[in-house]
């Protein structure tokens, strides 16, 4: 007969007897206080003592009880994640690399504050997290008047999320400064040579998309610039590339091309040079995209980076300061761009190959 596991075996783990804090303060030779203090962090304790406590808890495989801890905190330790745009279409938006990138980075950041990132069903129903011990909740690029926004502030849930909230109590906003980090690429097209721009964007009523258009349309007036606005009906490659091959055809004679809408930059490159157009001797080129492709594309492609790294760092620390002081008052941030030139939008004779401007 096999002897069943003891700690540290790999059998049925109802079998194997719970290690209890007790029995790590018996193993040390320390007190059941001293243990504790020395696990969380706490107490006046020599460092040796503290590192003593926790290398016995972890050769005899400790873990404390989580729901008993929670308890005493009075969190849950739990923030909810959804993105508001597209909720209905086809688009799943871990297609996209930049809201990839600010998923992971959010997971990671909550992990650090020793909360845990529950993804929420994009267009989630108020009824589909109400039973759910949040503490908070995270809402990337709401829509106008995005009804999950409002659900979570009457809800008294603290939700961090764009500059659409700013001001109210409980919200929590991180955001870029659009206007000026397109007025930055505009310029530099126009410096290069650019009176005749063709723009992509998407059909959306999300803040960034709509300070994006408005933007253009400003900067475009006020340097009596012609353009041509396209918008896609759909976030994803398919539409967004077939809203650029629309735009050349209705903008023949367009010497740039700004594509606001994200879209994989080598597909982009591909349905100018199918329309005729030549990268950068005739079509300057710039894409709004976190896709590291760009860089190795020929010419390789100016990208302006929207920074979802520095959104996701400087929402959590926001969120959680407010969670654990419990206090409603609205904060902000801005946290700035990135605009990287690289021969896609120099003319022939324009310089060296990559630089890097921040907005």
């Amino acid at each position: 007969m096999t002897a069943s596991p003891r700690h540290g075996g790999h059998g049925n783990p109802a079998t194997v007897p719970r290690v209890r804090l007790v029995d790590v303060a018996r193993e040390a030779g320390l007190s059941k206080t001293t243990v504790s203090a020395a696990l969380n962090g706490t107490g006046r304790l020599s460092p040796a003592v503290r590192e003593r406590a926790r290398e016995t808890a972890r050769r005899l495989g400790y873990r404390p009880n989580a729901t008993a801890r929670l308890l005493r905190a009075g969190h849950a330790r739990l923030i909810g994640y959804t993105v508001g745009e597209y909720v209905a279409g086809r688009w799943s938006y871990m297609e996209s690399p930049y809201f990839a990138q600010l998923t992971s980075t959010t997971a990671a950041a909550a992990l650090r504050h020793g909360y845990a990132l529950v993804l929420l069903p994009a267009g989630a129903a108020s009824g589909e997290w109400t039973d759910l011990p949040l503490d908070a909740a995270i809402i990337a690029d709401p829509v106008a008047d995005d009804p999950l926004v409002d659900d979570f502030i009457a809800a008294r849930i603290p939700i961090f999320t764009d500059r659409s909230v700013e001001g109210r109590q409980g919200a929590h906003w991180v955001d870029i400064d659009t206007d000026a980090a397109v007025r930055d690429v505009l310029d530099h097209l126009h410096a290069e040579g650019a009176r005749n721009i063709a723009i992509v964007s998407l059909d959306t009523t999300t803040r960034f998309h709509t300070a994006a258009a408005h933007a253009c349309r400003t900067w475009c007036a006020e340097r009596e610039v012609r353009h041509h606005l396209t918008l896609s009906a759909e976030p994803g490659n398919g539409s967004v590339v077939e809203a650029v091959e629309r735009a050349l055809a209705a903008a023949e004679d367009a010497d740039a091309l700004f594509v606001i809408a994200e879209a994989t930059p080598p597909l982009v490159l591909d349905a100018a040079r199918r329309a005729g157009r030549s990268v950068p001797d005739d079509l300057l080129l710039v894409c709004v995209s976190e896709d590291t492709s760009a860089a190795h594309t020929s010419p390789a492609i100016t990208t302006l980076s929207l920074n979802p790294e520095g959104v996701a760092e400087a929402g959590l620390d926001l969120l959680v300061a407010a969670v654990e002081s419990g206090d409603q008052q609205p904060t902000g941030r801005v946290v700035p761009t990135r605009l990287e030139v690289r021969d896609s939008s120099r003319r022939a004779d324009g310089g060296p190959d990559t630089a890097r401007r921040p907005v």
